[in-house]
Order: C-alpha cells, then structure tokens, then sequence
C-alpha cells in the first residue's frame, strides 16, 4: 500500500481506471453467465434490477474518466448538466401550478448556475448556505406572488425539496474537485472517485442482500426491497471498498473504512426516500415507461449520489478542518 501511495498522480489514475473497468468487464460477463440459467419470473426480475444498476455503473465510470480527462471545469459543468436533467424529473413528475413559474424559473436558471459558479469559484462557505438560507427562503416569496394559494405550501415544498435533491445535493460533487486538502493538491478526482465507488458498491450489494436474504421490509407501504440488513450488508461492504481505495485518497485506512460506511449508507438511504417520493408522485419510475412527460430516468440513478455527496463533503472538511 505505501508503494502505491508513492505512485504518481497519472499512474495512480490509470491504475484506477484499469482497475475499475476490469471489475465491471467480470461483472458483465458475471450477469451474462447468470443470465443463461434464469428458470423463474421473480429471477428475471431480479436480474433486470442487477442489470440496470451495473448499466448506471458503466454510465458513471465513463462520464468520470471523461471528466478527468477534460479537467475540472468541464467537470463542474458536466455535473450542472446532470442536475438540470434530474431537477427537470422532478419538477416534471410533481403537481405544480401556472402560479410556481417563476419560482421554477428561478430555480432553473438563476439558482442552479448561481450554485455551480459558487463551487467553481471555491466560495465553499457560501455555498453550502446559498440555498437552505437565501433560496429556500426566496422560493415561497416568489410562488406568493402568483396570487394562488390552493396547495400553496404542498406546491412550494416540493421545488424546496427538489432544488436540495437535485441542486443542493449534486453541487457537492464537483466541490470535491477543488477542495484543497493538506498534502493533496489536486487530487480532488480522486475523492469523487472513491464517493462514486462506495455509493454504487453499497446499492449493488443491498440488492444483492434483498434477493438473498429475504429479510422483512422496514417499510413495505413504501420499499419491499428495502431491510436493515440488506442495508447493513450494503454500507459494510462500501466500509470494506472504501478502506481498500484509501491508498488513492488522503486517509488512512480506518477514517478511509468509516468514510466508505458513511457514504454508502447515505446513499442507499437516499434512495429508500426517493422511493417514497415516487410512489406520492404515483409512478414505480422516474420517467419509466409509462410515463409521457418526457422525463428519462435519470434520477432514479443520481438520487443516492445526491444524498451522499452533501453528508460526506463536510465529513471530509471537518475532518480535515479545512
């Protein structure tokens, strides 16, 4: 491990990166092999769940390299595009009203680039209050201007709670990019690496659990996927990846183990929530097939992304003190 550390920056990402292909190339053909002894209905369905979250999986790994690739500013924007996409989901599949346009004007092209341009500036401070402070407060004086008060506080929670989502929440993706922690100047990537890696290990390997384990949902009005042990399986084994990849980032073993467990649980958690905002929006998925509002889907894939990058950007600052 201290040979690997001592590699340098452009070895350690090829390294990464070979190394992370090669495990989604086993893994395919893995699915592949498994896909030829299916016999019952509830085995296909368990495969097509398998098979679309290693499909999210190679999506995010080739949009990484090519943020690498292209730098950090082409990163921050590749990022504000993802947001755009997942916050237009939302709003697409939530009951608004002619009244909450200009609120969603504002949100998307006001708050959104304002957030963007605040991370790419560094201005972390501002930033991380920009919307729970001035924007959530902003939202409902805007919508009250449109001069509709039927559902008005239904109506305005729900852009709130878009803009933290698919905002707020996936803004601190690139601010990881250009934090300037002691001793790891610009190695940024490497942390965006290590909070996709845990995230997606963490989702993969609580599904797995579910199949497995047929434990009792925690909540079956709203996931009969989700256990806590599924739950449990899933942030163990993004603690055990996690402390594995420490070596590319600037912990040590342990702070790399518990910074994988927080991160993965985080994430799976935030998609147990989004669960529920599906089924109040009353769809199985964001722009599933059965959707026509033109939504493609995307969030279903970002959501535990969105919750995991807030809670882990500031673990990572506060221990840190930066």
């Amino acid at each position: 491990m201290g040979a690997l550390r001592d590699l340098t920056v452009s070895q350690q990402v090829a390294l990464l990166f070979v190394s992370l292909f090669g495990v989604l190339v086993l893994s395919t053909f893995a699915l592949f092999w498994r896909s030829l002894r299916l016999e019952t209905q509830e085995q296909r369905e368990s495969h097509a769940a398998i098979k679309r979250d290693l499909r999210a999986v190679w999506v995010g790994a080739g949009l990484f390299w090519v943020a690498w690739v292209l730098g950090g500013v082409v990163a921050t924007l590749l990022f504000a595009v993802v947001s755009f996409l997942a916050f237009r989901e939302f709003i697409t599949l939530s009951h608004t009203r002619r009244a909450d346009h200009r609120s969603l004007l504002l949100a998307f092209f006001v708050v959104l680039p304002a957030q963007f341009v605040l991370v790419g500036n560094r201005n972390f401070d501002l930033f991380t209050v920009f919307i729970p402070v001035y924007v959530f407060l902003a939202i409902p004086v805007v919508s009250a201007f449109g001069n509709d008060p039927q559902r008005f506080l239904e109506r305005t929670a729900k852009i709130q709670w878009g803009i933290m989502v698919c905002i707020y929440g996936m803004s601190h993706a690139p601010a990881l990019l250009l934090l300037n922690l002691p001793k790891y100047s610009d190695r940024g990537a490497f942390l965006v690496f290590y909070l996709v890696i845990v995230v997606a290990v963490a989702q993969l390997v609580q599904e797995l659990a579910t199949r497995l384990l047929r434990r009792r949902p925690a909540a079956r009005a709203i996931s009969r996927s989700f256990s806590w042990r599924a739950w449990w399986a899933g942030a163990l084994a993004a603690a055990v990846v996690g402390a594995a990849l420490y070596w590319a980032t600037p912990f040590k073993p342990i702070p790399a183990l518990v910074m994988g467990f927080i991160a993965g649980g985080c994430g799976t958690l935030g998609e147990f929530v989004m669960k529920a905002l599906k089924r109040d929006a009353g769809v199985r998925n964001w722009g599933g097939k059965a959707s026509v509002t033109g939504a493609v889907g995307l969030l279903d894939r970002v959501a535990p992304l969105c919750f995991a990058a807030p809670v882990f950007f500031h673990a990572v600052r506060w221990y840190f003190g930066v």
